[in-house]
């Protein structure tokens, strides 16, 4: 079990603690579920009351801390940065994929593997594959003809990437993710039978890219569907067919992009977001949870609400329709003494 002095995590996030600097600790958690032996943080002085509860041997507050506790505080700058950086050094440690290919394996002959490859078990890698160095398939992944991947690259069990897909550098893909799947695409008669349109385009997907579990990526009708560099994918996200998804990307769990939408780089889209086909987003853009995206968004925006609007204009037609039932009291009363002056007269 890795451990450390409270003194030793003072001195790797080179900050002041308070307290008895030789007290070990072997683990972290949240502020109330911490028990002995584990440092925990909090990063507002709201929490003041669940700090003084914890029990956790150690806590990483803010440097506008100025509450006493019993136990060794550490005061940092960014609290809730410096307890992740000391997580992972307390984590155990990742588990290591030795390179080769399991027995179970069915790899075509034509298939090129690149250096230190693991290839796990039940694995299927079709006619002109290549996956670059050092890159891991966990287990039960499914790789279509003609797909590349990059060096470095992580897909854990049941990952399915189908034909001709280009996936970068250091990729990780978590477990159920379908990467070029078909895109939802019909033309319907004029009996309202609709019939598949041909779905004939690829994914192109850049470096350093994560993908959260159950999340997929239609493939272009024509063209690339395109996820940038750097986009980071929580689970069960849906993103449709020749859609662009700019650098740096962040989109949280059960957002919908449809059909040939644009994204900007640098962008947030929050949990359960729906966009619609062919917006566009500019860069740098946040919409806020639930909300749905039916019109294009400048860069630099912060939007919510349906349909999607900036934040300051959605507060005030809030506040507007929050005051509809005194509204209503006011122009009942005004009825009632406007009948009552007609009576009189």
């Amino acid at each position: 079990m890795t451990s450390l002095r409270v003194d030793e995590i003072a001195a790797e996030l080179q900050a002041e603690f308070t307290g008895d600097g030789s007290v070990s600790i072997t683990g972290v958690a949240g502020i109330r579920y911490a028990k002995a032996g584990d440092l925990a943080y909090v990063s507002q002085l709201r929490y003041a009351a669940d700090a003084e509860k914890t029990s956790a041997s150690a806590l990483i507050v803010g440097k506008d801390w100025i509450k006493p506790l019993p136990i060794p505080v550490i005061k940092v700058d960014k609290p809730e940065a410096a307890f992740t950086r000391i997580a992972i050094k307390l984590a155990p440690s990742p588990i290591e994929y030795l390179p080769g290919v399991h027995p179970t394996a069915v790899i075509s002959p034509d298939a090129v593997l690149g250096k230190d490859v693991h290839v796990g078990p039940y694995c299927v890698i079709g006619r002109d594959v290549e996956i670059g160095d050092r890159t891991v398939l966990v287990g039960q992944n499914f790789i279509a003809d003609g797909v590349t991947i990059g060096v470095d690259g992580l897909l854990y069990p049941q990952v399915t990437i189908r034909e001709h897909v280009r996936i970068g550098d250091r990729v990780i893909l978590h477990n159920g993710v379908v990467i070029g799947s078909d895109g939802f695409g019909y033309e319907a008669d004029a009996r309202g039978v609709r019939t598949k349109v041909p779905q004939i385009g690829i994914v192109q997907i850049g470096n350093d890219v994560e993908m959260g579990s159950n999340s997929t990526v239609d493939r272009a009708r024509f063209g690339k569907t395109i996820i940038g560099n750097g986009v980071k994918i929580d689970n069960l996200v849906q993103i449709a067919h020749n859609v662009t998804i700019g650098d740096h990307v962040v989109i949280v769990a059960q957002v919908g992009v449809a059909g040939s939408a644009l994204i900007g780089k640098h962008c947030i889209l929050a949990g359960q977001v729906g966009i619609a086909g062919h917006v566009k987003i500019g860069d740098g853009v946040v919409v806020a949870a639930q909300s749905g995206v039916t019109k294009d968004i400048p860069s630099k925006s912060m939007v919510m609400g349906f349909p999607a609007t900036p934040v300051k204009e959605f507060g005030v037609n809030q506040a507007n329709l929050n005051r509809i039932p005194h509204l209503k009291k006011r122009v009942a009363e005004l009825e009632a003494r406007i009948k009552a002056l007609e009576e009189k007269a």
